[in-house]
């Protein structure tokens, strides 16, 4: 699901500060896709004060049950990234992902699309028609700075390892956890994982302490390191843990994602992720001027299905302050 409103804001996201263990919570808010008309997302990521949990920077639960349903399909028309990484996430129906450097290709649930932008993609998303609802995931991995200039690449994994114990069973999308390492392309240390717990399990995950973690539970009953969560808002831990325990009486089912603190200032626009003000505006120049050496049209889509981009605001960006866990730094 990629950021399609008309109106996006502008903003640079600082470095993420080393803080401790915390328990913060925050709210999912339901934003609607201006590209799409009729579709909304709930989205956790970004935050006022919190931009990014490791090199995750973008968070959306597309189909979830308590988002506004109108009965329009998800299809996303092409659209330009920079600087991220998509991780594409689906729980039922199917998604025909098509890009710039020729990818087309259908992923089922339990299979994960991850696609790199580098200096520059274009791609669209259509579901489905003759499949469930859709419902899944989709967020942003911020790439470093020497990886931005990377050639844009597209990967679809079909088998993913898992971590397995009593109660507990991790699907490892990208980075490590336990022991257990995706085979997805990964430029900083980060994990996401999908994970679910037995009714009635109390288990104890491993961690990697120089990680910030976070959990958004999609359905079920959870307790992470001694807070109760619903499904909706984005638990946010902080880092320092080695360990994470859990418990759940009816099952659960949660995505984990964590990373180092990335260390870097991000400006964050429409879809593109950048370094400068000066950086985005090229980006958009590049995109609504059709340069195809940067943005090469998608095959089997007319130029005029081409997304346009929303207009840039007046001003230059204002830093956004992080401020969670400032009170435990």
């Amino acid at each position: 699901m990629s950021d399609l409103q008309e109106h996006p804001s502008a903003d640079r996201c600082e470095p993420s500060p080393r803080c401790g263990p915390v328990a913060e919570l925050f709210p999912a808010r339901e934003v609607p896709l201006g590209g799409v008309r009729g579709v909304f997302v709930e989205r956790v990521l970004p935050q006022r004060d919190l931009p990014t949990v490791g090199a995750w920077c973008f968070f959306d639960h597309f189909g979830s049950p308590t988002v506004t349903k109108t009965g329009a399909p998800p299809n996303i028309d092409p659209h330009p990234h920079i600087g991220l990484q998509t991780v594409t996430w689906p729980f039922t129906g199917r998604i025909r992902h098509r890009d710039s450097v020729g990818s087309d290709v259908e992923i089922h649930p339990g299979q994960l699309n991850l696609m790199t932008s580098g200096r520059g993609i274009a791609h669209s998303e259509y579901y489905a028609e003759d499949a469930p609802a859709s419902h899944g995931l989709q967020l942003w991995i911020a790439l470093p700075g020497n990886a931005t200039g990377v050639d844009p690449h597209f990967e679809q994994h079909r088998e993913l390892p898992v971590y397995r114990a009593e109660g507990i069973e991790a699907v490892v999308l990208i980075g490590s956890l336990a022991g257990h390492t995706s085979p997805a392309r990964a430029y900083t240390p980060i994990v996401g994982a999908d994970v679910r717990l037995e009714p009635g399990a109390a288990v104890t995950l491993p961690l990697a302490p120089g990680f910030e973690h976070a959990v958004l539970l999609v359905e079920g009953d959870v307790r992470v390191a001694g807070t109760e969560l619903t499904p909706g808002p984005l638990l946010y831990l902080g880092t320092d843990r080695d360990e994470l325990r859990l418990s759940s009486s009816g099952g659960a089912h949660f995505l984990l994602i964590g990373g180092e603190p990335f260390g870097e200032e991000l400006v964050m626009w429409w879809n593109f992720v950048g370094r400068s003000h000066e950086e985005i505006v090229a980006a958009r120049n590049d995109w609504e001027g059709r340069d195809v050496t940067r943005f090469p049209d998608i095959a089997g889509h007319s130029p005029q299905q081409r997304i346009p981009a929303p207009p840039l605001p007046a001003l230059h960006l204002k830093p956004r302050k992080r401020r969670v866990g400032a009170e435990r730094s």
